[in-house]
């Protein structure tokens, strides 16, 4: 049975305004490059959603792009609502390992370049969070790269109905993080929200709610950020 939510019907159970956010100097490039590579000791906030499947363990990699804007923006996709796997949902680029991939990181640029067209000679890889395991049995690694804003996408329209950007200080604020909570297969999942909103070209209100395994692994990358 698949996990279908709107997180918008779900009741709003909190919102982390008491929680500081990262600071701005810690989101410049410098300062995630020496974080990276010198990480303080912390602990990941979420690691593992209850099982909804018995499916067999996969694992896969997602690319977490930020964005080389004069203020660093994360890179995400909107899933095509026929996939099987998170239909519709807020993500960032990336899916399974294949037998050929040498390790996350390979897996992690590959998607990227086939879901949206990313060249990996634009991404400057900084390092890893921990893995990540979803309700649906993937095993993911995210793997942080800081994009040259010179890069141009290619939508595989299959896969990805949409490619947009936030800004990563807006994500590293917890005062944007919804908490809800929901009972499925008799288990009650807890899970986190990121509304935000943009305009489009023609001046009209879009909104995107980030959640579930995307809001998670950027909630443990504020965790990894602000220790």
């Amino acid at each position: 049975m698949a996990l279908r939510i709107d997180p918008e019907e779900m009741p709003v159970i909190g919102v982390d305004h008491h929680l500081p956010a990262v600071p701005a100097s810690s989101l410049l490039p410098d300062a995630l490059r020496r974080r990276f590579a010198a990480p303080p000791p912390w602990v990941p906030e979420i690691k593992v959603e209850p099982r909804f499947n018995a499916r067999e363990a996969t694992a896969a990699a997602v690319l977490v792009p930020l964005v080389l804007r004069e203020d660093l923006t994360v890179l995400l996709t909107q899933r095509t609502d026929h996939l099987t796997d998170h239909p519709g949902q807020i993500s960032f680029p990336g899916g399974r390992t294949e037998g050929h991939d040498v390790d996350a990181t390979a897996t992690a640029l590959r998607e990227a370049e086939e879901e949206i067209g990313l060249d990996a000679g634009k991404i400057e890889v900084i390092g890893q969070l921990p893995t990540y395991t979803t309700g649906t049995g993937f095993i993911v690694t995210p793997v942080v790269g800081l994009v040259r804003q010179d890069f141009a996408l290619r939508l595989d329209p299959f896969e990805v109905a949409e490619a947009f950007e936030v800004p990563l200080s807006f994500l590293m604020s917890p005062a944007n993080h919804r908490r809800h909570a929901v009972d499925f297969g008799g288990h009650r999942r807890e899970f986190l929200s990121m509304p935000w909103q943009r305009h489009d070209l023609q001046g009209e209100p879009r909104r995107y709610v980030i959640w579930g395994a995307t809001a998670a692994m950027l909630r443990n990358l504020y965790r990894f950020l602000g220790a």
